[in-house]
């Protein structure tokens, strides 16, 4: 496999604060990437640092070889990266298909709006929002509008996913279902990262998972060895039986 992305010793501060702290790692393609840890660990920040959002004091992203490093957000999707948001907040008067069509315009292939309106109707299709194509998005309830938000990232064409607690706010049938969506994303050739308190479903849906504590990368491995890690059950987990039952699927 070869790497997507490479994140080399960066840092972010605000002010005395360093909400991410010398982490490095690497992305290989068609490899989801669990990334977890407490509230505050500055899992978002590095995200935002990977986007564009944010420009790290020290160090640098590579993304498909190319130096990103304070580049910004739109020029970032462009190149082929796309996100989704913790917090969903879609523009109440625009239509489903609308916010999708957005995605497609600004993205890797900067569509017209004919092709842009085609690729939205096949991702709604793909997401289960066909039939809502034509609702305003304020309409939508919690889980439709996570699967919007994906949708607008999907619709931009990217090569690489970055999802922030996609499951956030869903019951366990709708938890389950959006697993089974990232999956289908990657079967799809889309690398994805992947923030997440759900365990269960990050430690069945991961490739390899990361963990942040206080900005820093306290562990890399794979669910198995992750679950049962000395440090992440301190600095996360809590119950050193929970490995086992994680790793079984129950929380």
């Amino acid at each position: 496999m070869s790497v997507l992305l490479q994140v080399e010793h960066v840092t972010k501060r605000f002010g005395g604060l360093v909400a991410v702290n010398d982490v490095s790692f690497e992305l290989y393609e068609g490899e989801i990437l669990g990334l977890i840890g407490p509230n505050g660990a500055g899992k978002t920040t590095l995200f935002n640092c990977i986007d564009g959002v944010y420009t790290p004091e020290e160090g640098r992203i590579l993304f498909r070889k190319q130096d990103i490093t304070g580049w910004k957000p739109y020029d970032v999707a462009r190149f082929g990266m796309a996100r989704t948001h913790q917090i969903v907040r879609p523009l109440a008067d625009l239509t489903v298909r609308e916010h999708v069509m957005v995605g497609a315009a600004f993205g890797a292939q900067s569509m017209g709006l004919r092709q842009a309106a085609r690729v939205a109707d096949e991702v709604l299709e793909f997401l289960g929002l066909a039939e809502r194509a034509d609702w305003l998005a304020g309409s939508l309830n919690v889980a439709q509008k996570k699967r919007l938000e994906l949708a607008r990232a999907l619709a931009s064409q990217p090569q690489l996913l970055l999802l922030d607690e996609v499951l956030a706010g869903l019951n366990p049938a709708e938890i389950a279902e959006m697993v089974a969506t990232v999956k289908a994303i990657r079967n799809r050739g889309i690398t994805i990262i992947m923030i997440e308190h759900v365990m269960h479903a990050i430690m069945n849906v991961s490739d390899r998972i990361l963990v942040l504590d206080f900005g820093q990368l306290i562990a890399e491995g794979t669910p198995k060895e992750i679950a049962a890690n000395p440090k992440v059950i301190e600095a996360y987990l809590g119950d050193p039986k929970l490995a086992e039952r994680l790793m079984q699927g129950g929380e």
